[in-house]
């Protein structure tokens, strides 16, 4: 009888610890998954839509005054942001020099991402050849023969652009504008330009990755 009183007492003493442990705390919620989505794009030089893409392509203009360039605004959201777009050069072609060498251009053109307030984000370079038709990325709808434009995009390099809050500040927008462009003739000789307003280069397909803020609770607090 004494020995089972011990075992008794001992027993209730280690009840309440082991209720103790089997207690959890209540699980985070997981983090929303990244949303991939158009971006909205403010161009204010649209070279038009694509045959074969059905893409809005946009030209890039040279300057450094971010109201200037092409403005993407970036959605509420939390942690970080991807930027994403093809960078293209930009090529006007004609169907009787593409027979001839005398088609040839090699292009090297540089861009860059500014923040509203002039900072400078990153910077991207597209560097492709244009030997033949092949070599287009796209034809534009428009009034030339065939119903297209002359000017086409070319080559194609995609662009990642990762942006936290202290890049953006409180203006949830960047700017992507022109810096440089080298353009190869047929005789060897090098052309660059430089001057503000020129279009040097072309982009498509801009998007944004992110995750959205968390929703708000719309659970009515009690009063005490």
């Amino acid at each position: 009888m004494r020995i089972a009183g011990v075992l008794l007492v001992a027993l209730m003493a280690l009840a309440p610890a082991t209720g103790a442990q089997t207690r959890r705390a209540p699980a985070r919620p997981a983090p929303a998954p990244p949303k991939v989505e158009p971006a909205m794009v403010q161009c204010p030089a649209v070279l038009g839509e694509g045959t074969r893409s059905k893409r809005t392509f946009c030209d890039v203009l040279i300057g450094n005054n971010p109201a200037d360039g092409i403005i993407v605004t970036i959605p509420p959201h939390t942690g970080e942001v991807k930027l994403l777009f093809d960078l293209h050069n930009r090529h006007t072609y004609s169907a009787e020099l593409a027979k001839t060498r005398a088609g040839f251009r090699g292009y090297t053109a540089g861009i860059g991402v500014m923040a509203m307030d002039v900072t400078l984000l990153t910077r991207a370079v597209i560097d492709s050849e244009f030997r033949s038709a092949t070599d287009l990325f796209d034809r534009i709808v428009g009034t030339g023969p065939g119903g297209l434009k002359a000017v086409a995009p070319t080559g194609v390099e995609p662009v990642i652009v990762t942006l936290i809050d202290e890049d953006l500040g409180k203006d949830l927008r960047v700017s992507i504008l022109g810096e440089r462009l080298a353009e190869v003739r047929p005789d060897g000789i090098t052309d660059v330009y430089t001057a503000a307003g020129r279009p040097i280069a072309v982009i498509s397909n801009v998007r944004v990755e992110y995750r959205p803020p968390p929703a708000r609770s719309t659970t009515p607090t009690r009063r005490k």
